[in-house]
């Protein structure tokens, strides 16, 4: 699994991030969590950015197909195992933790873990926001053109957050709401678990949804803030395969860019794939329909490809050919 660096800018910070749902759209025999997204499993990506904005503990709250997933990040020594013994939604999953953060007074981030990509920088804002405005909530939200699926954000007058409405639930006037909730969340510890214990069950479904504390929070006098804004793109969740190539492509992208501004020439990025992890020193070219695996690293004024296959974690040396699969120079 992908080894992150810790931050301190933030400090007494946990993080919770909710991994138990089963995706009927997936149509998928494995955890949703697990499948890839630029060689990594998609969870990979929220812890990264949790440990990037210094949280820990991290919880991670699983349920369906949990001991797959357990073995998929086997040795994640910061982590911390909830389960959730039945699916009653994100609110009841985020209850489950109760007792693993019992004791703990601080910021406590929530977020979804096939959302792979969350960055840092908006969970460290999030948790700036809360302090400064002494809320029990800050939460994000996005400006979608297509905001289909997404819970919208509903403000009075003066720009407030007064609740979140599931689509399902949207008056037709609340179904042209752009702005949505991509669910990133910053709470204040104190009120989290005792908040989310007064949330009544949908009648319809019988689950608890983490959105309704937005109005729980709010009848009791507290401030909920919804102040930072993130990228139409980084409220991409994956619910189907589709989604799933959509993520694919955008973290592709992100990969690219940065080992471009690094000194790395891609002849034909559309027509080259490179996973997540991967070093490359600068004046390498990589030219079309090449395949690096996660976690290779390729050394200075190398030429790769066309065609060339280099898998995950392989070492190329500096000054190395590799076409069509095979390798001319020195290679490690």
């Amino acid at each position: 699994m992908p080894g992150t660096g810790r931050a301190d800018e933030v400090s007494e910070t946990a993080a919770i991030i909710l991994a138990a749902g089963k995706s009927t759209r997936m149509k998928s025999d494995r955890p949703k969590v697990l499948h890839e997204v630029c060689g990594r499993p998609m969870l990979a990506f929220p812890l990264a950015a949790c440990r990037l904005a210094g949280a820990e503990p991290i919880l991670i709250v699983v349920g369906h197909g949990g001991e797959a997933v357990r073995q998929a990040f086997d040795g994640e020594g910061d982590v911390e195992w909830v389960t959730q013994p039945e699916q009653k939604g994100t609110g009841h999953a985020v209850a489950c933790c109760r007792s693993a953060l019992e004791s703990f007074d601080g910021n406590v981030l929530v977020l979804a873990g096939d959302m792979p990509l969350v960055r840092r920088e908006p969970l460290v804002r999030l948790v700036e926001v809360r302090e400064q405005r002494q809320a029990a909530l800050s939460l994000a939200t996005a400006l979608l053109d297509d905001p289909a699926g997404y819970g919208r954000i509903v403000r009075d007058e003066a720009g407030e957050i007064v609740e979140i409405v599931e689509e399902r639930d949207c008056t037709p006037a609340q179904r042209e709401i752009r702005e949505v909730n991509p669910s990133y969340y910053c709470f204040d510890a104190g009120v989290l678990f005792e908040a989310v214990g007064a949330v009544d069950a949908s009648p319809k479904s019988g689950e608890v949804y983490l959105t309704d504390l937005v109005s729980v929070l709010r009848s009791r006098g507290l401030r909920v803030c919804a102040e930072v804004t993130v990228p139409a793109e980084e409220a991409l969740g994956v619910n189907s395969r589709l989604d799933l190539a959509m993520v694919n492509r955008v973290m592709q992208d992100r990969i690219q860019l940065g080992l471009m501004q690094e000194g790395t020439t891609i002849v034909d990025p559309d027509n080259t794939w490179i996973e997540a992890g991967v070093t490359v020193g600068r004046d390498t070219v990589i030219h079309p329909f090449s395949t690096i695996g996660a976690d290779a690293v390729i050394g200075e004024r190398c030429r790769i490809g066309p065609f060339a296959r280099i898998g995950a974690g392989e070492v190329v040396a500096s000054g190395s050919v590799v076409e069509a699969g095979s390798v001319k120079g020195a290679t490690t």
